[in-house]
């Protein structure tokens, strides 16, 4: 299936299967926020504490002092734990859910599906790219609102304190989305293809292992080995590739922050020279908003990592079965996962194929062409003939698992 065109990293594909988690969702918003909000007041008590305590050479107040800095890292931790508690018990559940989602989708495609696709694929699409979704919706979630939350309430009390200071720091953040934005189609790209040899990967362990005695009686292990050898060669020259990435833009983001941060210093050093609490909270604020930048940039790359995994479950759950009954079949007699038992008369007849043609979903040639039979209610038949020659098909378009060309 072609992949359709996602906007937003493909988070709309999933709100669907996460939209019962309203309530979680937004417990670790809201107290992610709050915690953020609290944390942000930290420099102000440090500018406080140097304007009056070290400033004016006395102590007084300092018992209230004391006691709201320790209150405010108190609250602070406690939001933020009922925050990450959430995010964890979030993610087992999301888990769960679209792990159960898939299962029960697959219960409804037929064997074409199977045909088509090897079981590592199957399993990479329910173990590994759900784990990717859950971790997805609680801890990037988390810490994407917390971060975020952090930097804009910075650059507002930077504003507050002194604007030529602010501002200067500010104009990093236009240079950090150019990085940002020359480093993730590069991403994208790679981790996609990344996902895709790992689905391969799995396949071939699966195969290896289920496929022993087959492999063993045709002495076919040397290929069998070679072709998993060359996969995982590609697996880590690719990964390789994406750890080049990830480091690179790492550095220019970690370079550009730090030439951002010591014309701050420099200017900052002549423009509050008689202000040395605001300059102390203000370059807190500044180095406090680099380390968030540098977060969501983690963040950034996460999902445009996960991204790939969204595509790819969205994916096998948007495929439909090629085997289908009529509305009409489907209100009286029920469908496979809600089957209306008592409806359902007792089967009594003959089996019969008139001028029937059917090909294999991936196959190019027809194993049977125009071909009719009547097996009479109450009769016995016996199907022999070659290999190749349609025996299997005759059963499994006799027992409906695929459907005639």
């Amino acid at each position: 299936m072609e992949n359709k065109k996602i906007r937003f990293f493909g988070i709309g594909r999933i709100i669907p299967y996460v939209k019962n988690f309203k309530r979680e969702f937004v417990i670790m918003i809201v107290f992610s926020i709050i915690a953020s909000g609290i944390e942000i007041t930290f420099p102000q008590f440090h500018r406080y504490a140097l304007d009056s305590f070290v400033g004016k050479g006395t102590l007084s107040h300092l018992g209230e002092f004391v006691v709201m800095y320790a209150l405010a890292i108190l609250l602070a931790g406690l939001f933020n734990y009922y925050a990450n508690t959430t995010a964890a018990i979030t993610e087992v559940r999301v888990h769960q859910k679209l792990r159960d989602v898939g299962f029960v989708h697959l219960q409804t495609l037929s064997f074409a599906y199977f045909n088509q696709n090897s079981v590592g694929y199957i399993h990479a699409r329910l173990m590994s790219d759900t784990e990717k979704i859950g971790t997805l919706v609680s801890w990037t979630l988390i810490n994407g609102i917390w971060y975020l939350a952090y930097l804009v309430g910075s650059a507002v009390m930077m504003l507050m304190m002194n604007v030529k200071l602010a501002l200067l720091v500010l104009t990093i953040l236009p240079v950090l989305m150019i990085i940002v934005g020359f480093f993730q189609k590069k991403l994208i790209t790679a981790n996609r293809e990344v996902r895709e040899i790992n689905s391969r990967i799995t396949g071939n362990f699966n195969e290896g292992i289920a496929g022993a005695k087959t492999i063993k009686s045709l002495a076919i292990e040397d290929k069998i080995s070679e072709n998993f050898v060359e996969e995982t060669a590609k697996m880590k020259s690719k990964s390789i590739y994406i750890s080049r990435l990830r480091g690179a833009f790492g550095a220019a983001m970690n370079f550009a922050s730090s030439i951002a941060l010591a014309v701050v210093l420099f200017k900052g050093g002549y423009l509050a020279e008689d202000e040395v609490g605001m300059f102390a909270a203000f370059m807190s604020y500044a180095q406090g908003m680099m380390e968030p930048v540098r977060w969501l940039v983690n963040v950034i790359s996460e999902l445009i990592a996960i991204r790939v995994n969204i595509e790819r479950f969205t994916n096998l759950l948007e495929e439909q079965s090629d085997v289908k009954d009529s509305d009409e079949v489907v209100e009286k007699y029920g469908d496979t996962l809600n089957p209306k038992k008592e409806n359902w008369e007792p089967v009594k007849g003959d089996i019969e194929f008139k001028d029937v043609t059917f090909r294999y979903p991936d196959g190019e040639v027809n194993v049977l062409e125009h071909f009719s039979l009547n097996v009479p209610f109450g009769t016995h038949l016996a199907i022999v003939g070659e290999t190749g020659a349609g025996k299997s098909t005759l059963v499994n378009l006799a027992c409906r698992f695929y459907e005639p060309t």
